[in-house]
């Protein structure tokens, strides 16, 4: 029994420096979440770098020198005085949006990383700010965002950071420069306002105008098309008057020329009637006399009256043979 007593205790210590043992070792088997790795050193020298997964790291030899998030961070830095070109002091503060790509030159690159980007983005935008004026300053972020971003990316590779972007959160200049700033501000908004109102004044009169102009033409065309309008009908009634005064004349003609036929068949027929009929020197006599009469009844008509009326006979009997020989060359 008590010689019992002595294994139970040796097996029990056994027993314990056993699980101290698996204990320790479970201690060492190590996780590495995601976005995040170890910088692992052997004997106090670099050895790996562990990424995401399960890891096993040897007791007394190795450990972890550094665990690093591969995240983006944002820094917000403090406002930095700085003096422009035109010798005007303003504070500004930048944003700093940054990663780290390399786990062991971040480590081991620079000692206390942030504050050695804080510096470097204060002194680059200070060299910045330096070759600008005030006015090309405060309309410029876009080209000093990208300046001091291509800088400190290219500083930073060494410390396995990369700067991804730089921003200018705030543009501070002196409080009497804003008030001359708003003063010019409110200037140049009022000279804006009045070119404005003078070049709105000048469409105004000009499209008055061109209205005035156009309303001139359309009445002057209006003119132009009644005038024109006119004279065609003027133009057509005369070429109706004198086409009708031209058919009458003609209708005239017309009928003075039957009349005349009607005139010279009736003399015409009345000889063949008288030569048809044969008639003696008596019938002869007679109509002479009243050729006569008819000849003698005109105011301006002459008559010289033979003393011998037997000179009648002969005229008759002349004027008898005058219209045998006209029946003659009508027959």
């Amino acid at each position: 029994m008590s010689s019992f007593i002595p294994l139970l205790s040796e097996f029990t210590i056994v027993l314990i420096i056993l699980l101290l043992i698996l204990i320790f070792l479970i201690t060492r088997i190590k996780i590495v979440p995601q976005a995040q790795v170890f910088v692992i050193e052997r004997l106090g020298t670099y050895h790996t770098t562990w990424s995401t997964g399960i890891h096993f790291l040897i007791p007394f030899i190795d450990r972890i020198a550094k665990k690093v998030s591969l995240k983006e961070f944002v820094v917000d830095f403090k406002p930095q005085p700085v003096i422009t070109k035109d010798n005007v002091t303003m504070q500004i503060d930048t944003v700093v949006f940054y990663q780290v790509i390399d786990a062991k030159l971040f480590t081991y690159g620079v000692e206390r990383p942030m504050s050695a980007i804080e510096n470097l983005t204060a002194t680059t935008l200070r060299n910045i700010i330096g070759d600008l004026e005030l006015d090309h300053t405060l309309t410029s972020r876009d080209f000093i965002n990208s300046k001091i971003t291509a800088i400190l990316d290219e500083s930073t590779d060494r410390w396995g950071i990369k700067v991804n972007r730089v921003e200018l959160k705030n543009i501070i200049p002196p409080a009497e420069i804003q008030d001359a700033m708003e003063k010019q501000m409110k200037a140049e908004r009022e000279r804006r306002e009045a070119i404005l109102r003078a070049e709105g004044e000048k469409k105004s009169s000009v499209l008055v105008a061109e209205g005035q102009k156009e309303s001139r033409i359309l009445e002057a065309q209006a003119q132009k098309e009644s005038q024109i309008l006119r004279a065609e009908a003027e133009k057509q009634a005369t070429i109706l008057k004198a086409e009708a005064v031209k058919e009458q004349k003609i209708r005239e003609a017309q009928g003075e020329s039957q009349a005349i036929e009607m005139v010279q068949k009736a003399l015409a027929d009345s000889i063949t009637l008288l030569n048809q009929a044969n008639p003696n020197d008596q019938v002869l006599a007679l109509k002479s006399l009243e050729a006569f009469a008819k000849a003698a009844d005109g105011k301006a008509t002459k008559i010289i009256i033979p003393s011998n009326m037997q000179g009648f006979a002969g005229l008759a009997t002349s004027a008898k043979e005058l219209f045998s020989d006209m029946d003659a060359s009508g027959k």
